[in-house]
Order: structure tokens, then sequence, then C-alpha cells
């Protein structure tokens, strides 16, 4: 559950580093990039309770506390409010989703070993919808 703790830590970094971006994001493609980021917050929000209730439902307890999300999170938060422009966001969302990605196929194929289905379908929707999110960013920052 160490791996699924740490996704989780991510998930609620992200929500929060993703509303910081949605506040602050400066550009001539501010409205897009403004509702695409509250998507990606409420996704993010969404999963956060889906992956606590799959640890719930092993008998283990999620991380629920500011605190322990940083010191375990891999996704690091932004320091400091300040504007910031399309493309800078777009290559910080690129990132943390490609780090999500990685961590959710490193749990997925744990969970294929034990035969963990509900961790395995969930980490499997998961990475296909990260790869449809890197794809649109790429596209997007070309």
């Amino acid at each position: 559950m160490t791996k699924l703790n740490t996704y989780l830590a991510n998930l609620a970094v992200i929500n929060i580093k993703f509303h910081n971006l949605h506040w602050n994001v400066v550009g001539s493609q501010f409205v897009s990039v403004h509702e695409y980021l509250e998507s990606e917050y409420d996704k993010a929000g969404e999963r956060l309770d889906e992956v606590a209730e799959i640890i719930r439902m092993s008998g283990e307890f999620p991380v629920a506390n500011l605190k322990e999300y940083l010191e375990i999170s891999t996704i690091k938060e932004i320091e400091t409010s300040k504007e910031i422009s399309i493309k800078e966001t777009l290559e910080i969302v690129l990132s943390d989703i490609k780090l999500q990605k990685e961590l959710a196929l490193q749990i997925r194929k744990e969970a294929n070993e034990t035969d963990d289905f509900p961790v395995a379908n969930a980490m499997e929707e998961h990475i296909e919808d990260y790869n449809k999110q890197i794809w649109f960013i790429n596209s997007s920052l070309k």
C-alpha cells in the first residue's frame, strides 16, 4: 500500500497545485487552459476519494493529512503564487502527469502480479487518461 499512498498523496498535491495554476495562469489561451485545469483538479479530487476507498477496502488506512501528503508525494507543490504563462503551466502539468502515469504503471504491474483487480482496473483507467492528457498537452505545446 506504500505506492498507493504515494499515489494518493500525489493526487492531493496535484489538486492544490492545479488550483494554483488555474488561478494564476495568464496568456492568450487563458480561458481554455483555465477551464482545462479545472477539469483536471476536479478529476484529481475524484481519484483521491477513489484511491482512498480502495486502500480502505484492503483493510489499510489511507494517508489523510496535508503534512504526510507533502512528506511522501513525488509531485512537488508550487512554492509561491505568481502569474504563470500558458507554456510554463502546460509544461508543469505535463511533467506531473508523466510522473503520475509512471507511478500508476508500477502500481498496476504489482496489482496484476497479485491479482488485485480493483487496483489494477483503477490504474488502467487512470493510465489511459494520462496517455490522452500527455497527447493533448504535447499537441498544445507545438
